[in-house]
């Protein structure tokens, strides 16, 4: 499980803003810039709040790990597919119909075109889950 202690700063139905400090730790990572990407020493997230926490406590955020394997599948497979199996199809279609001659150039656009579409339904899917608490965090425990 991905750990991250912070402090409650509004609460809003279900869910709490939390504000999520950088760890010492994070200093020396390479993969800092993906955890906490803003320059400023603070950095918020949403989470579920099923325990009750309050503004002003401290919190531990939960976050499984496979959920991160999943959104990177989503958004970097997914595009990927597109745009390789849009990119063979062309150019065989392409080879079939008219030649070698422009069928690489089929090949790309078919490939991009391809692509592009899949981030139109990705965002489409984004909007769906995000409404669920699929890929939120969760309030685990309430530190002070």
């Amino acid at each position: 499980m991905i750990e991250e202690e912070g402090i409650v700063v509004e609460v809003v139905g279900e869910y709490a803003k939390v504000s999520i400090l950088k760890k010492s730790a994070c200093e020396a990572c390479a993969a800092a810039g993906v955890c906490h990407p803003q320059d400023a020493d603070q950095s918020y997230m949403e989470a579920a709040n099923p325990l009750g926490a309050i503004k002003g406590q401290k919190v531990k955020v939960v976050l499984a790990p496979q959920l991160y394997l999943k959104a990177s599948l989503i958004l970097y497979g997914i595009p990927m597919v597109a745009l390789v199996a849009g990119a063979i199809t062309a150019k065989n279609l392409a080879i079939q119909y008219s030649g070698e001659t422009n069928s690489d150039l089929w090949a790309f656009i078919v490939g991009m075109a391809c692509m592009v579409i899949s981030f139109f339904f990705i965002r489409a899917y984004n909007n769906k889950v995000e409404k669920t608490q699929e890929y939120k965090p969760v309030i685990v425990e309430i530190l002070s």
